[in-house]
């Protein structure tokens, strides 16, 4: 504010801030008669507040001084060249009236200071943050998964069974495949026209497959979490289906170091 419109800067940081009414609980009796009856009120409404501060290089020399004397003495507010100062001098009391009334006078130059950025709508929707708004998925969400298809027997068989393994286990619709977590997604379930594709949340290295049915897709890509695929198309393969997908979540919980 100091150095607003200036061309021969003020070297603010050379100054310190000056409570124009003292900071000292114990205020003098001059202070105490300039501020009235009610002067503790004042002082703890007043005090830290926009009116009642300005800069000085003799803080040390104000000290608690009643306002006359930090108005006249040599390097008081007559003498002060600082913007900030301006009017202190002239003043014959300094009460609540006065710290008020500098108050709306430095606030309104604050306004000229700090302006407001004044932007068009359509140029301040690009600032406004954009609500995301949660989306839940359903099994209604899955086409694949309607109640006349071929897959929906075998998922409903499937998910029995994997949410039969612990009661920890939660099961989550989400928007191209099924999700079941433990600590974490153990399995996941991408519904196809003619399968389940299984994802299990395994190192390929670290799944005992006897059959030899499972897929590496570490380095393909695919729904779900997970290096191990695999599909399910039919009810007579579910149980050694959930054998593998057993092992998943056996490690997860801390059971397959083995495996």
């Amino acid at each position: 504010m100091e150095n607003y419109g200036r061309k021969e800067r003020v070297p603010v940081a050379e100054y310190t801030i000056e409570h124009i009414l003292p900071q000292n609980d114990d205020l003098s009796e001059e202070w105490k008669a300039a501020l009235g009856a009610d002067w503790q009120r004042v002082q703890e409404t007043w005090l830290h507040t926009l009116g009642n501060l300005t800069l000085t290089g003799y803080n040390s020399e104000y000290s608690d001084h009643p306002f006359a004397q930090k108005r006249d003495k040599e390097g008081g507010f007559k003498d002060s060249p600082l913007k900030l100062n301006e009017g202190l001098g002239h003043l014959q009391n300094w009460d609540e009236a006065q710290i008020k009334e500098r108050a709306v006078r430095l606030a309104k130059l604050a306004q000229s200071v700090w302006l407001a950025p004044k932007l068009p709508d359509k140029k301040l929707a690009d600032y406004k943050k954009k609500k995301i708004q949660a989306q839940f998925y359903t099994i209604e969400d899955h086409p694949k998964l309607s109640a006349t298809s071929k897959m929906r027997p075998i998922f409903d068989a499937f998910r029995k069974e994997v949410l039969e393994l612990d009661p920890v286990v939660t099961e989550e619709f989400l928007k191209l495949y099924v999700a079941y977590k433990a600590e974490t997604n153990f399995v996941d379930v991408e519904p196809q026209t003619a399968r389940l594709r299984l994802t299990l949340n395994m190192a390929f290295h670290e799944i005992d497959d006897p059959r030899k049915i499972c897929k590496n897709v570490a380095h393909l890509g695919a729904w779900g979490n997970g290096e191990v695929s695999v599909g399910l198309s039919s009810l007579d393969e579910l149980p050694y289906i959930m054998g593998l997908v057993r092992q998943s979540f056996e490690k997860q919980m801390g059971n397959g170091e083995s495996a």
